[in-house]
Formats: C-alpha cells, structure tokens, sequence
C-alpha cells in the first residue's frame, strides 16, 4: 500500500532546523513555529507542519506516525488553506488552537474554533492520534479533539458517525489526490436515512453502501469477526450512531488502520513489523456487484454468476430489451401484483447483502414473528429481516417500496423474507396446476390456428430469399452453419426503400475495403447507417451473411445493433443504428480531437469494450470470436458510449469449442496475436490480444502499427514493454491524460493491457478476468513479454491495413516477414 509521505526537512541535511519538544503538550505562553514538532508522550505519533510529496511550496499542520511507517499523514488542519511559506505558527488559547502565518499579515489560517472560554488552555497530542484541547485541571475532559474531524483516516478508538445532541458529525473526505490534501470529491458518512448504513457517494451520487449492522459486521462486508487483530462494533443510541473499533492486540504487530483514497477506495490496512510497511488486509469495495444499485429494484448481483443480474423469483425485467443488452438498472417488476388482505405470504431469500436500508423501518427489541406479522398488517410493506443475525436472529427491519442494490452471498449472508402474491408461493402449486391444465385446454384451440399462420410466413419468407439469389454458401460457423440462413430473425428491406432513406445514396459517411457507409434516415424517423458492399467488394456472401448471422442473434449496449438487411438482386447492405461520433480512431489518432477524449471518457470506453467482448465469448446464447477488434470497429454513440461493430470476420464456436484453426488468415496488421499470424490457431483469447493493443492504443494515443520512437525500432508493444521493464509507465500515456487523480488509474490499465498482450495464449487472462481486474482493485500479476514486441529488422509500408490470404497465396511469405519469429 502506498503511504502519503512528507517533507519534514528532518534529513540529515535539514537536521539542526528540527526542534522537536520534550513534552507533548503546548501551552498559552508556548508557540509551535514551522520547523518544530510536538511528539505524543510514548513517541507513537509527531505533530507539526509538513509538505506534501511534490508540492514543497505549500506548508500543512497535521499529525504523522513517527515510531512505525515514519511520514503516513493520519490528520491535517489547514487542508483548504496551505502556507505558501515557512512562516506558519501554531498557538493556544482560551478560545482553542490557532494556526496562523507569522509575517505582515499575522492572518488567522486554521482555528478549532471552540464558543467558550477555557481556564487553563492547553493543547496535547495523545499516543492513540489524537490532538486534544482542554484544561489544563481537566485532563479527561476534551473541549475540543481532532478525533472528530476525521480526514482520511480512521484509527483504533475513534467514532465514524454522528452525535445528535452536540451535532458533530464524523465522516471520511479524503485527499483531492495523492498529493493535494485539499477535499476530493468523495465522502463517506453514516446515512441518517432509516436504519443507518455507512454511504459512498461521489459529488451526490452513490456509490457504494455497507448495508446494515447485522450484530457483528456491516451485511455486505464479508468481515470475519474473529480476526485477531481488531474488533468492530456500531452503537446505535438515543444520543450518538457511530461506527468503532478497538485493537485485540495493543503491540505494534497489531496496529490497523481504515484509510481512504482519493478514488474513493476504502482499505483496512495492517502493520507487518518484520517488513516494517502497510499491508492490506481488506478492501472494502471489490467487484462490480460493489457499485451501488447495478441491478435496479428486485434485482440480485451476483459475481460468481454470468450475466451478473437476476431478477429475484416471481419478478421479470421491466424492460427486457436492456436487460439483455447488459443494462440492469431500471431493475424488476412482479408478476403477480400484491392485494394487501388476501393472503399474502412470504418467500424467503438466503446469502444475501441486505437492501438500502434508507426506506426502511426498525425495531431492535422485536421477534422474528412479530416482524412478520408487522409486514403483513402494513400494505406498503414489501419484505422483512432480522437485526442481529446472532444467536438465532432478533430485531426486525421493514421495507418499504422497491429492495434496491442486493447481492448474492454464500455463507456470509443475510435471510430476507420478501412479500409475494399467493400465487407465487410453494404452498399454491396446486391451484397452478389447476390453472395451467385450463391454459393447456385454451393452448390446443389456438396453437393449430398459429402453427398454419407460422408456417405460411415461413413459407414466404424463403421465397423471398429464394428470389434474392443468395446461394446456399457455407458461413464461417463451426457447427450449424448450413442452417444459419434459415435462422436470420431481421427485416429485410426492399431495395427503394434504402435508396429514398440515403438520398439515393448521396450522404457517404466513409468508405472501407468492403463497400461504402452511408447516413440514412427511414420513413419512421430513425437515422441508421447503410453498409453498402461494392461489386468487387471482398467481403462475399459468406462473409455477408456471416455478419447478418452473428448479430442479428446478439443484444448487448456495448454491440453496434443491426436493424436490418437488404439483399436484393446483387446488392447486399446492412442497416445498422447510427453512430454519430463515428470510429474511436478518429478521435484518439486526431491531434485536435484527441483532446476532446478525456481519461473518464477513455475509461468508460474501455470497460464498454470490455463487457461488450465479454458478451460476445461467454453471456450471449453463441460464443463469438470477433477476429477483427481495432479502433475503427468501435463506434461511438452521441454520449461517447463504445459499441463493437464489423462482424463480417467473426466465427461462431460450438458450444465444447475452445480453439479452431483456418489456413485463410484474416484481420488486421498490429492486432493479430503470434498463434494466430502464425499458425493460424485462433480462440477467445486472440481477442483478448486484440483488446490489448486496443487498450495500449487508447492510452497512449499512438497506432500499434506504424509506430515510430527516436531511440529505438519497436513498436507500440514493444515501446510499452520497454518502458514497463524500465519502470517509466510515464513515457507511455498520453500526455493530457495525466494528473495526479488519475496517473494509479492509468498505470494499472497499462499493466492489464500488457497482460492480454502476452505472446502465448495460455498466459493471457480471459475476459471475465480482464472485466474484473478493471472494475475492482485486485492485485495484478506481472506480465510476461508480450508477442511481436522485438526490434524491427527493416521497416515496410503497405496501403492496407486489413488483410486476409489462404496457404497458396504468393503474398505469405512477404506477409509473414513483417513480423518478428517467435
């Protein structure tokens, strides 16, 4: 865990600058000048003003450990208000502790601010961390402590919650970033809401929430309670509502510490005195099953599961279309509607992360049994759960309306009880038989009726393929293939019908090596873009109809969708959703529009890539392999969303399938793996190196083929490498996508790009992995040489950039040259 350090000129070069205090307490007649320090009685922590990593002009007063991990800041004061010099002081009075600039201006930068008057003043930093103010009569009695402004940092002893009779309130808002102590846009609180729960948000939006106490942990927060190391508990009053934890262990083995990013991440961190440094010993946020609602109301994540998203049983999606297309967020709706007094029961849910507890309703002193009678007697009342899951359960929590952001457990879960329709439940099976036998009775007065009506489309719609003369040709499907024709569920459009939606063809869009696009707009109003193929185009109709196999099956947010196909005569086109920003390549390898691409933008584009393949090889009823993943098959819609386009080249794999091999070799130079360019073996994990060079072209704004650097001949892959090996990932990354909120963020997509580009297949991840490693902050393993990374022998230019040869082309050998042996 990297640890925020300072500048304390405490080096042996500053040494005789340092006047560090004999006691640990400052008075009214005393003063603390920028260059002294107060150290806590046993020498556990130092206090005084410090400068940040980087930023050597500003001058903060804060606290630091100083006997373990020497220069980990634990609390400032003057966060929004640094000292441009060396002038700060720090005095007591009967009003508190000031922080103020000794010049000209003597202006007040910092105060504790306490209304009332104080004796015997005194300020006093304590051993556990804490810097105290109160009377020097009175030492149990703190006027005024910097335990309740937390900053970033949660120590052994501290509260993280609100007292309701003083109003203070504590919560986490760490550090703007790494270097900049001022507040981040994040913050981290108890939520007053109903039964409170510890909140994420950044700005207003939520993030991320723990769920409820559930007696010895936070109900999604899979915390052994036995750790040996702390223990946590969450007091709940008339008065205060705080989270604490205390050390088991009072030795410096022991010591833990909650911290928070400025990314907003939360770690428990540990002390390893044999390797004198923080060790993480939990993360709080994980996986994307983490991020606050992504299922929407009456959904269930769950990350051991594919797609995430369920709905719970006797609930469908709102809206199925999203729902397949990977958007969970507007959730899921009953079949059965409740009628409060009829019956009602309950179905019971286990393993489960709570929901929000923000719309709910609780009593600490309830059974079991009279929650359940509670929920019933309350017609708004949608689900029930204990309080305490210990000893048997006790306590009762109420929902009301929608049960937002639940995720699936094991083991470590909670039991929810949610409100169904008589219907719904087990002990009605009976009567759904009885109405399922009178549907079946209704079924065979209608179903011939149906059938006759099925068979006469079909009928018909064969005739029309019939007439269009597209012959029987095998597509590039492993199994199925011959009848992958008869299976197209698309429109098809007549060829007037295209020629009035593009103006008779007059608004081109561009112009690729298989036809020409065009902006069209249909008579309903919808734009759509128009893949015309030329006559002497090189995608046949195997490849055709290889395109208009593969998509017209899938539905995903991040895949370009197909609207429909028109094969009349010798024409062939493709109706596709228009993309308005067009290609990615037209902005990331444009020096002006590059800059209208920020880091957030290249991070969404990226994980939209991401899950858009992951559909493709493992949640859509095929198992695609795209064969031709590169900046210009992503397109961009009007809100820079990423949706993978051009599926002319893909292969459908059974479902036992893993790996083919092909003697015609197809794709584009720079993003074919070795295996593939090579041997012709592809699989899933050829688009993950194909994702790879992507992903390293995105950071780095540099094309992968064709890319030059003055000390060396390598390519984008083996500059990257090179920098990696070198330590120097700054040499990598576009220049205007680093600052320093985001440098961690892009050096750690750098290392995952260099992991899908390893030479061989075996040790590249999959890209669920890949999905998870850039959704979650798990540890990354070290990348191994990635293929085609070495020096070029002589340079070659060619006027395509796509290609594709079988064996017994003339053109194999020149083609094989432009790359590096294995």
């Amino acid at each position: 865990m990297k640890c925020t350090t300072i500048f304390l000129f405490s080096s042996c070069l500053y040494s005789f600058l340092i006047i560090c205090f004999a006691r640990d307490i400052i008075t009214a007649d005393e003063s603390l000048s920028d260059g002294q320090t107060i150290v806590s009685a046993q020498g556990e922590f130092e206090m005084g003003f410090f400068s940040p990593e980087g930023r050597p002009q500003n001058r903060y007063f804060g606290i630091w450990y100083r006997k373990i991990s020497n220069g980990t800041v634990i609390w400032l004061a003057n966060r929004e208000t640094p000292i441009t010099n060396a002038s700060g002081i720090v005095r007591v009075s009967s009003r508190g502790i000031m922080v103020s600039a000794n010049d000209s201006t003597n202006s007040i930068i910092w105060s504790s601010n306490y209304l009332r008057s104080v004796r015997n003043p005194v300020a006093q930093l304590l051993d556990d961390g804490n810097l105290v103010f109160r009377d020097k009569n009175e030492k149990r009695i703190f006027v005024w402590q910097s335990f309740d402004h937390i900053v970033d940092t949660l120590l052994p002893g501290m509260k993280f919650g609100y007292d309701l009779v003083s109003g203070i309130d504590r919560y986490f808002v760490p550090w703007k970033t790494d270097n900049d102590p001022s507040s981040g846009n994040y913050i981290h609180r108890v939520d007053r809401n109903g039964y409170p729960q510890i909140i994420l948000r950044k700005d207003s939006v939520v993030r991320f929430r723990t769920g409820p106490w559930v007696g010895s942990k936070f109900s999604g927060v899979p915390v052994p309670t036995e750790n040996g190391i702390y223990k946590p508990s969450f007091v709940i009053s008339q008065t205060e509502v705080y989270y604490i934890f205390d050390l088991v262990n009072n030795s410096e083995s022991a010591l833990t510490r909650l911290t928070m990013t400025p990314r907003g991440e939360l770690f428990r961190l540990v002390w390893n005195r044999e390797k004198q440094e923080w060790t993480r010993y939990l993360t709080i946020q994980v996986t994307d099953c983490d991020s606050y609602g992504l299922c929407g109301s009456f959904g269930v994540c769950d990350v051991n599961k594919s797609p995430r998203c369920d709905c719970m049983k006797g609930f469908d999606p709102k809206n199925p279309r999203d729902w397949a297309a990977a958007d969970w967020s507007n959730g899921c709706s009953r079949n059965v509607q409740l009628e409060c007094g009829t019956g009602d029961g309950f179905l019971k849910y286990s393993g489960l992360k709570l929901p929000d507890t923000r719309e709910s309703w609780y009593n600490a002193s309830m059974s079991v049994l009279e929650c359940q009678a509670k929920c019933l007697k309350d017609c708004n009342c949608t689900a029930y759960s204990n309080m305490d899951t210990r000893n048997g359960g006790s306590g009762c929590f109420l929902w009301f309306g929608g049960l937002n952001d639940i995720r699936g457990y094991s083991e470590d879960g909670q039991d929810l009880y949610v409100r169904m329709a008589a219907s719904e439940l087990e002990e009605n099976k009976d009567s759904k038989r009885k109405k399922t036998l009178w549907i079946l009775m209704l079924l065979l007065l209608i179903v011939p009726a149906v059938i006759l009506g099925t068979y006469l489309l079909y009928k018909g719609r064969k005739r029309r393929l019939h007439n269009a003369e597209i012959p029987e040709s095998n597509v590039t499907s492993d199994t199925g293939s011959k009848n992958m024709r008869q299976d197209l569920d698309l429109p098809l459009l007549d060829f007037i019908q295209v020629a009035n939606a593009t103006g008779n063809f007059s608004n081109k869009l561009g112009k690729g090596g298989f036809g020409t696009v065009y902006k069209g707009i249909l008579e309903e109003g919808q734009e759509v873009a128009v893949k015309r193929l030329s006559k002497n185009s090189r995608q046949g109709v195997d490849e055709f109809m290889n395109e208009v196999s593969c998509i017209a099956k899938l539905q995903h947010r991040n895949l370009v969708r197909l609207l429909g196909c028109c094969i009349e005569n010798d024409e062939r086109m493709l109706i596709y959703e228009y993309m308005p920003n067009k290609g990615l390549d037209s902005f990331i390898f444009d020096t002006q529009k590059r800059a209208l691409v920020d880091w957030p933008k290249r991070y969404n584009i990226i994980n939209g890539t991401a899950r858009g393949l992951l559909y493709l090889h493992q949640d859509s009823r095929l198992r695609i392999i795209h064969r031709d993943l590169k900046t210009s098959n992503i397109l961009l819609d009007n809100e820079m969303n990423p949706k993978i386009s051009d599926f002319g080249l893909a292969r459908i794999f059974g479902g036992n399938e893993t790996q083919a091999s092909t003697t015609r070799i197809v794709g584009t130079y720079g993003y074919m793996p070795p295996e593939y360019a090579i041997d012709g073996l592809f699989s899933t994990k050829s688009d993950v190196y194909s994702f790879g060079v992507l992903l390293l072209e995105i950071i780095s704004g540099k094309k992968n083929r064709g890319f030059r650097h003055p000390d060396h001949d390598r390519n984008l892959l083996g500059h990257v490498w090179k920098s990696y090996k070198a330590d120097k990932l700054l040499d990598i990354a576009d220049k205007m996508l680093l600052d320093s909120s985001n440098e961690t963020e892009v050096f750690r997509v750098i290392i995952i790009g260099l992991l899908c580009v390893q030479e061989f297949p075996e040790d590249r991840p999959n890209m669920s992995s890949v999905v998870l490693m850039l959704t979650s902050k798990i540890a990354l393993p070290n990348p191994k040489k990635p293929g085609f990374c070495s020096e070029r022998r002589e340079p070659h230019e060619t006027n395509s950039s796509s290609w594709n040869h079988t064996d017994s082309s003339p053109m194999n050998n020149y083609s094989m040259s432009l790359f590096a042996p294995r």
